[in-house]
């Protein structure tokens, strides 16, 4: 006769995975980056367990109307390696949001996941889009209301 009950842990199998839509249009992109890597960690969750992927699908729409806060714009570099001899490429957001402004999203929240096999699957239910249009209505997406705090900046110029 023990008192205490075991600590629960969540089994993969048991997962219930819900699909959710999340507009990017006016959103802080940090922000809006920690609150999808807590969703697809399922951090958010009551039965969250540290080595079970328990986290949903999530869809991030209007991905090029995400806003990047003070001189991030222009002075915000990405670094890619093509794997020759000085293959180092850099890369300004200014140019990563008119050329692919999925990746500016995308590599923000990859590094808020962990950075191991269960962080790539939970990467994998991921899916950004540029615009509104994304192919995923069969899956009926709930509109997920993130609990972002108004950024300081937007706050002035109102």
């Amino acid at each position: 006769m023990n008192p205490m009950k075991p600590t629960f842990m969540a089994k993969a199998k048991d997962i219930d995975r819900k699909w959710y839509l999340v507009d990017a249009d006016g959103k802080t992109l940090g922000r809006l980056a920690s609150e999808v890597a807590k969703v697809l960690s399922g951090k958010n969750k009551p039965v969250w367990t540290p080595h079970v992927d328990t986290g949903d699908y999530v869809v991030v729409i209007n991905a090029e109307k995400v806003v990047l806060t003070g001189k991030k714009f222009k002075k915000k570099e990405y670094f890619h390696h093509t794997g020759y001899l000085g293959g180092a490429k850099f890369a300004s957001a200014d140019e990563w949001m008119n050329k692919y402004p999925e990746r500016v999203i995308q590599h923000a929240i990859r590094g808020m996941l962990p950075k191991n096999k269960l962080g790539e699957d939970m990467y994998r239910k991921l899916h950004v889009y540029k615009t509104a249009e994304h192919p995923h209505a069969a899956q009926k997406p709930e509109t997920l209301e993130l609990s972002l705090f108004e950024s300081r900046h937007s706050q002035q110029h109102a």
